[in-house]
């Protein structure tokens, strides 16, 4: 793209699924605005480049975890890390994206300038110099965890003297053939991890404190594969996405209403798979199914890996590291060349940015959301976070529309700034809910940061996707909480261009 343009109408923070979405809807609804996507990394991708570990894919299906405008096209719905980033990569050639990523920027600063209505964005190159670019809007599609730094559990690794990895760094050149391999946790990456490695590793052992829920699917969906051959692609796609989403959400709510019946549904399933080899002791969780994320093992490959010998699941608190093994408090020892700490992720709040107004700095814990996008009192600001049971890009597409509509209507008004205003008095009478009703422990570690969730919409995070959808498109976008002003005259200094966009040569 021209690197001279400094102004944009909206600058992307993350060029992942939420940026990428973002930007194919402004490509499509919004084709006047000039935008930029700023991407800390040398790749485009997120989540799906920096993951390298063995097996990487997606823990949902690609109808729902695609894009609602893109037709996913490949034979198999729970897809491989490679083929995601195919998938991203086609979008942003296509629609000419590609244009307008700006790869190795950091982005640590963001102060919103309410008098000239511009965010003054500071970014870091790789080279460590320090530039600035300016924007009417601000959208947040950088995730939710923090990228340098995963959960640390505390393990003292005493005299361990194999190899010992994290997932979300994991080397290249790693070399575990006919080797003994400890994988620390229960959730979607070790499930994921564990018979991937199998198929090379002498043996690999899922090692757990606590059992996870898990059931079984195809990682090719039959139906959606039919329909391919029968409808036009785009028509058979929206058949599959939307059946996958009342699937997800019918099995969601039943878990709900009759825990013990999907447990008993679950806990058959696998006993199916793994026939003399299921462990009650490995498999059954002491919550109910959906109080943490289900983790889905597709074409039950983990079970039969077990069922081959390459694979076991034990369940253990450990209590020390030898030179070559994890002794657990029980008194077994489980033999390890290589030990993979697959101990879940850590929290991050607006990738981490330093955001403020007018140089005061903002608390997201202390604003509250506002339908799932923005936040309380915080001008001309959106941000993407997923739903924790379904696909997180059901929630990108609703928020990327939602702001494009927000963008025509400020347009339509001759508006600068648009905030959903909470007076204090309005926000003491919300009554407040739990932002996550999950326990998995990275939901509960932090907590604390999270911004604030009422009962009621629109000052919430929701987590219904059917709900969302109706909600956004039945709701007016002047609604009345949302606030449009207009500045009472154009910006004169070159620091805060015209709403239409500059091209100083800052960067």
């Amino acid at each position: 793209m021209d690197t001279s343009k400094s102004d944009f109408d909206v600058l992307i923070v993350g060029a992942g699924i939420s940026g990428i979405g973002m930007a194919a809807h402004l490509e499509e609804h919004c084709r006047g605005k000039s935008y930029a996507i700023l991407e800390r990394r040398e790749n485009l991708g997120g989540t799906w480049d920096l993951f390298r570990y063995p097996g990487v894919r997606s823990d949902s299906d690609m109808h729902t975890l695609g894009f609602i405008f893109e037709p996913w096209k490949h034979e198999k719905s729970i897809a491989d890390g490679s083929a995601i980033l195919e998938y991203l990569n086609r979008i942003v050639d296509e629609r000419g994206i590609r244009e307008n990523i700006r790869f190795g920027m950091r982005v640590e600063t963001a102060d919103f300038d309410s008098k000239r209505a511009r965010w003054i964005v500071s970014v870091v190159t790789p080279e460590g110099e320090r530039k600035r670019l300016t924007a009417n809007w601000l959208y947040l599609g950088s995730g939710y965890y923090d990228y340098d730094e995963p959960y640390d559990p505390g393990f003292e690794l005493g005299e361990f003297a194999g190899d010992v990895v994290h997932p979300q760094f994991w080397p290249e050149d790693l070399s575990y053939e006919g080797k003994n391999v400890v994988v620390i946790g229960s959730g979607a990456t070790a499930v994921t991890i564990v018979p991937s490695m199998a198929k090379r590793a002498a043996k690999v052992t899922m090692l757990q404190r606590t059992p996870t829920w898990m059931f079984s699917r195809p990682a090719r969906d039959g139906m959606a594969n039919f329909l391919r051959k029968v409808l036009p692609e785009e028509t058979a796609y929206k058949i599959t996405r939307w059946k996958n989403v009342v699937m997800q959400d019918i099995g969601f709510k039943r878990a709900q209403s009759k825990p013990e019946k999907v447990k008993e549904f679950l806990t058959k399933k696998m006993q199916g798979h793994l026939g003399d080899k299921y462990d009650a002791t490995a498999f059954t969780p002491p919550y109910d199914p959906w109080d943490q994320r289900l983790c889905l093992v597709p074409d039950a490959d983990l079970f039969e890996a077990i069922k081959d010998g390459k694979a076991e699941v034990v369940t253990g608190r450990i209590a020390r590291f030898g030179k070559d093994s994890v002794a657990l408090e029980d008194g077994r020892e489980i033999p390890a060349d290589i030990i993979v700490t697959a101990t879940g992720l850590k929290l991050a709040i607006a990738g981490k940015i330093a955001v403020s107004v007018d140089g005061t700095p903002v608390d997201f814990a202390q604003r509250f959301y506002y339908k799932g996008c923005m936040f309380s009192n915080l001008p001309n600001l959106a941000v993407v976070f997923g739903y924790l049971n379904a696909s997180w890009t059901l929630r990108a597409d609703l928020n990327a529309a939602y702001v494009c509509d927000v963008l025509n209507m400020m347009d339509e008004k001759g508006a600068d700034i648009a905030v959903p205003a909470l007076t204090e008095a309005e926000a003491a009478a919300l009554e407040e809910d739990d932002i996550f009703d999950f326990s998995s422990g990275y939901i509960q570690r932090s907590k604390a940061i999270m911004p604030k969730n009422a009962v009621g919409f629109p000052w919430r995070l929701n987590q219904d996707y059917r709900v969302d959808r109706k909600q956004m498109k039945s709701d007016p976008i002047d609604d009345g909480i949302l606030h449009f002003k207009a500045l009472p005259h154009a910006p004169a200094d070159e620091a805060a261009p015209a709403r239409s966009g500059s091209t100083q040569s800052t960067i």
